[in-house]
C-alpha cells in the first residue's frame, strides 16, 4: 500500500476533521496512520467512508 493523505475524525480534537497520512493496513479496517509527526491507530468505518485516529490511546511508540 503507498502512503496516502485524507481527512480524519481526531480523537484529540474532539471528532473534529484533520489531515492523516495512512501508511498501512494492519488489519480488516484498522490502519497505521500519522497525525501531526504521531503514529497513532485508525480505523475505516466503510459505511461512511470515514477514518477514525486515535491520538491519544491509539498512539504506536517505536
Amino acid at each position: 500500500m503507498k502512503p496516502f493523505k485524507t481527512q480524519a475524525h481526531i480523537h484529540s480534537l474532539d471528532g473534529q476533521m484533520d489531515e492523516i497520512t495512512v501508511l498501512e493496513e494492519l488489519g480488516h479496517n484498522s490502519y497505521l496512520v500519522d497525525y501531526r509527526g504521531v503514529k497513532c491507530s485508525a480505523i475505516f468505518n466503510p459505511f461512511n467512508c470515514t477514518y477514525y485516529a486515535d491520538d491519544i490511546y491509539g498512539r504506536l511508540e517505536k
